[in-house]
């Protein structure tokens, strides 16, 4: 606990005390009454300062243990002041040490106490410009004196933990067509492929009925044409492999045009001062923040769709697995496990991720990786390791495309015409990189896996209708 003047001792003060000495200065007749008014005027400050050092301020401030926000996203930090009930109406500061990621409006807030109501509910509003865990160690209070000349200033000791969740507002707009009414799902519509593989009854035979789902021992047994009836699968395995590695870290501007920053500046949020943290609103999202977004709507697509959703991430090592499920909990539980995934600077390994899936996961799943291969040796041992996988599961490899991968004689209005040598050789270095990609997916398609290049601005409408498409045609 401290004491400090509050601006009514200072006005007292230059009001009271200063012409007061004055007046013992150019009147020394006077100046004895002038020193006892000086000396009123001290003893008063004291006895308030004593008075507020001595007694307690009474109020107390109950905080959640947990406040859930969305980054980018103005939430509410909700705070309750409770004090005694025949206390007289007053005012308090409350002030917390943010971490520079949560700006908060204003840094320290003044609350009314009315008499009337001895617990006071207040919501304190926060901006979260950076996903992720922090926590709050003490809250900082400041109450007046009795007198009012005076600051009593106390800190207490809280756990208050900050959640902060990817935005998604994006994504969804992307997807919002998707989830229009429909079907009695609430999906849109598609064409389905052939029939269902899964069995789900025996009936009498009817005209038209293929004599290959014609049941022989269930014919034999009852002496009349039993048909089998299949339907569609339901509850399939589906998982999300994330990329957490180095390559994840790269800015991933919403636009390819000639003002939008390169996606390929390695400029990872854990590496950011006080000073770039000002400027982190306006700067565009890292690969992994888009395909966290990505992953988290695709599992809401899934759980749709009747199919167990599960995550695996993974950089040098397997991070964060969780078996494919359903319900409302295992959702919360994968939201929980992506919130708090940053990229490390490390190279990622596939051998061990496969190595550890092959191993996991004994029935057949869809497999979403989400990764990087436009460097041509962690391509190499993508490619190397993934066939471990094919063999027994259905593995799709969406990739986002670089926005400087395109063929060098393609029609694209985003790109400015060559004016000098060096758009000329970034257009070639372009092409060279878009080569590459396409012999990588000429590679992974030959043992069976399904690569594709989604667009920056589409990225999470594409990856569904990868998944949708896969659930038409019955691939899985």
């Amino acid at each position: 606990m401290r004491i400090a003047p509050r601006s009514s001792l200072l006005w007292l003060v230059g009001l009271v005390a200063v012409p007061l000495a004055a007046v013992a200065g150019l009147a020394p007749d006077a100046a004895a009454l002038a020193l006892s008014g000086i000396g009123l005027v001290g003893l008063l400050a004291l006895v308030d300062a004593g008075l507020a050092a001595r007694s307690a301020s009474g109020i107390r401030v109950q905080t959640p243990a947990l406040v859930r926000l969305a980054k980018e996203r103005e939430g509410l930090l909700p705070l309750t002041f409770v004090r005694g009930e025949k206390a007289p109406a007053s005012t308090v500061r409350v002030g917390f040490s943010f971490p520079p990621e949560i700006k908060a409006e204003p840094d320290a807030a003044t609350v009314a106490l009315p008499a009337a109501s001895p617990v006071v509910r207040w919501d304190w509003p926060l901006l979260a410009r950076r996903r992720g865990k922090f926590s709050l160690a003490r809250i900082f209070l400041e109450s007046p004196s009795p007198f009012g000349l005076w600051a009593r200033r106390e800190n207490f000791p809280i756990e208050l933990e900050l959640r902060v969740y990817p935005d998604l507002r994006v994504e969804r707009r992307q997807i919002a067509a998707m989830f229009l009414p429909r079907g009695s799902d609430g999906i849109r519509k598609r064409r389905q492929v052939g029939k269902g593989r899964e069995f789900e009854k025996l009936r009498e035979y009817v005209s038209g009925d293929s004599p290959e789902d014609i049941h022989w021992k269930a014919t034999a047994r009852r002496r009349k044409p039993i048909t089998r009836v299949y339907q569609i699968e339901r509850t399939q395995e589906v998982y999300v492999v994330l990329d957490t590695s180095r390559l994840s870290a790269r800015l991933a501007p919403l636009t390819a045009g000639p003002g939008a920053k390169p996606a390929a500046t390695v400029r990872t949020q854990t590496a950011l001062d006080d000073a770039d943290l000002v400027a982190l609103e306006s700067a565009p999202p890292t690969t992994l923040e888009r395909t966290i977004a990505s992953a988290m709507l695709l599992g809401d697509v899934a759980a749709r769709q009747g199919d167990f959703f599960g995550l695996v991430t993974f950089a040098d090592r397997v991070d964060n697995f969780l078996r494919a499920r359903g319900g409302v909990a295992h959702h919360q539980a994968v939201r929980e496990a992506l919130f708090t995934v940053e990229p490390r600077m490390v190279s990622p390994d596939f051998g061990e991720l496969c190595a550890f899936l092959r191993v996991t996961l004994r029935k057949r799943a869809l497999l979403v990786v989400l990764t990087s291969l436009d460097d041509p040796v962690l391509a190499e041992s993508f490619v190397r390791n993934i066939g471990l996988l094919s063999r027994q599961h259905l593995v799709l490899v969406p990739m986002v495309r670089p926005p400087e991968a395109r063929p060098l004689f393609t029609e694209d209005p985003t790109h400015s015409p060559v004016g000098d040598t060096r758009a000329l050789y970034a257009r070639l270095g372009g092409h060279l990189r878009w080569r590459q990609l396409h012999e990588t997916g000429e590679a992974l398609r030959r043992i069976g896996v399904k690569f594709s290049l989604l667009d920056q601005e589409r990225m999470t409408a594409q990856l569904v209708n990868r998944y949708l498409e896969v659930k038409a045609r019955q691939l899985i």
